[in-house]
């Protein structure tokens, strides 16, 4: 069973404490995804030690499930932004995947419009097509039949939840909320991000391919640097070890103060 995350605030959960920790990682789950699917990634052996891990909690899932769902990635953006604020006091770096990849682009891009060299220190992205790589979408619009058959199509969720209809009462709705708030996102052209990107994806991604991926390269001045796993959109469950590997490298660079990072001296 995976430990019970400490509470930092109603969108906040560490998923691992480090009180004296150089760097903090915070993870941004996908579309229906909470922050518990990142149990994994915060308590693997090989992340490094020197950070601490944080997942963010989006309205209307698990312990949040009685607050009204949010369909909107820029009013998300907003909230989740502002919840971080307080805990950059030590250097950030986001991870989101699918939603939460394009999600945590737009926090980073708020944290650094709200205050002087407020920007993470890398962004890592990952099963989600850059921002200016519009695709259209019309899954929230589906019957629950097709959404449920979208879910198996995509993978993520355990197929014993889809099987279940209780489950399913309380899954569904949350899942077609964020495939709204996705689908109806529209990227605005804005300066580039200063601090670097790592894009992750798998290379037999529905929902990105590696050209959609290598785009976000055009989102920063920094550094890119583009890894693709053998998989589809949920690659990351079956290469924890390599994911985990990739995120420790990021941080580990990070916590070293007098390191340059993406030419930018950040």
């Amino acid at each position: 069973m995976s430990p019970t995350p400490d509470v930092t605030n109603s969108w906040i959960r560490r998923l691992r404490p480090r009180p004296d920790a150089a760097v903090r990682l915070v993870c941004f789950p996908h579309a229906g995804g909470s922050a518990t699917y990142y149990h994994p990634l915060a308590h693997s052996p090989s992340l490094t030690p020197a950070a601490e891990v944080l997942a963010v909690q989006y309205p209307g899932r698990q312990d949040r499930r009685r607050e009204p769902l949010v369909d909107s990635l820029s009013l998300l953006a907003d909230q989740a932004a502002t919840a971080l604020e307080p805990l950059a006091d030590r250097p950030l770096v986001l991870f989101g995947h699918s939603m939460g990849a394009t999600l945590a682009y737009e926090v980073a891009r708020r944290l650094g419009a709200r205050r002087p060299a407020g920007e993470p220190r890398w962004l890592l992205v990952s099963g989600r097509r850059a921002p200016s790589r519009f695709r259209g979408g019309t899954v929230h619009l589906r019957t629950d039949t097709e959404l449920v058959e979208e879910l198996r199509r995509v993978g993520g969720t355990d197929p014993a939840f889809l099987d279940d209809p209780e489950l399913l009462e309380t899954i569904l709705p949350v899942v077609r909320n964020d495939y709204r708030a996705i689908e109806g996102y529209r990227w605005t052209p804005v300066p580039p991000l200063t601090c670097p990107i790592t894009a992750l994806v798998g290379d037999r991604d529905p929902q990105t391919t590696l050209d959609e991926a290598a785009a976000w390269k055009q989102h920063t001045s920094g550094a890119f640097e583009l890894r693709d796993f053998a998989g589809g959109h949920f690659y990351l469950d079956a290469h924890r070890q390599g994911v985990a590997d990739a995120v420790s490298r990021v941080l580990e660079r990070v916590a070293r103060p007098m390191e340059t990072l993406g030419g930018n001296g950040r």
